[in-house]
């Protein structure tokens, strides 16, 4: 997170509205995405190492760090925006769920990492405020999805974490719609809270799902595994686009979704 020369984060409150991944070797994990998403790369903020935003017709679309060796999972990490990092953390730690670091001050806000009370973890990031926007983009992230047993708990904390029931209803509402919880900011859903059971498909624990948006599904399978990623399951068509599950060559696990044929 943070601003470049060119390509501006903006933190949008009560929903997701950036994702990272940490990696083991940067350069590799540049060399896989980017062909994958058409993705080119600008420095970011190195406070914790060093840090790059993936730029897609001037717009950051997600970062990608290094992590130390044995130090956290290679992972996709969703970041919840937030008006005050201090007050999201404490709600988190009055719920009963796990504050794991921070918050930090960087030179893009301060943040923090968390896992709810299913574990599924997530980030928190207070910074400059924007209003969401949909990036019809090959490349951005456009559907982020809360894979857990339990939806209705999941949203019962994380509307309580991040203040859903008092924002204003003309910009920001949850609704029920495709069997599942759904954010919807600005007119646009922007994430949802589905029920998946751990030892479902693709035998993950509770985990926020990163979807990029491709403008052929198969195509990005296929050159996914060319790069050294694997499918975590057959293509599938699902309300939102037809979707494909995989694997990057570290293990980190996210999806791409295009359009339906």
């Amino acid at each position: 997170m943070g601003s470049g020369e060119t390509a501006r984060v903006r933190c949008v409150p009560a929903v997701p509205c950036w994702v990272s991944l940490m990696s083991r070797d940067l350069d590799r994990a540049k060399a896989f995405y980017g062909p994958l998403l058409g993705w080119e790369f600008e420095t970011g903020p190195d406070h914790f190492g060093p840090y790059v935003h993936a730029v897609v017709d001037g717009e950051a679309v997600a970062g990608l760090g290094v992590a130390g060796e044995g130090a956290i999972p290679v992972a996709w990490t969703s970041y919840f925006g937030t008006e005050s990092a201090d007050a999201a953390a404490d709600a988190v730690r009055e719920r009963g769920a796990t504050l794991a670091i921070g918050p930090l001050a960087f030179d893009a806000g301060r943040v923090a990492f968390a896992a709810d009370p299913a574990a599924a973890v997530f980030g928190i990031w207070e910074g400059p405020l924007g209003r969401a926007r949909k990036l019809e983009l090959p490349g951005a992230p456009v559907w982020i999805e809360l894979r857990t047993p339990d939806p209705f708990a999941a949203a019962l904390f994380y509307g309580e974490v991040f203040r859903w029931d008092g924002r204003d209803p003309e910009r920001f509402d949850v609704r029920w719609e495709h069997d599942r919880v759904v954010l919807r900011a600005e007119g646009n859903s922007v994430a949802a809270l589905a029920r998946e059971e751990s030892s479902g498909p693709a035998g993950m624990p509770p985990h926020w799902e990163v979807s990029f948006a491709v403008p052929d599904t198969d195509k990005a399978l296929a050159r996914a595994v060319e790069l050294g990623g694997a499918a975590l399951g057959p293509v599938f068509d699902s309300p939102y686009g037809r979707v494909a599950r995989l694997r990057d060559h570290e293990g980190a696990r996210f999806a791409v979704i295009g359009p339906k044929p």
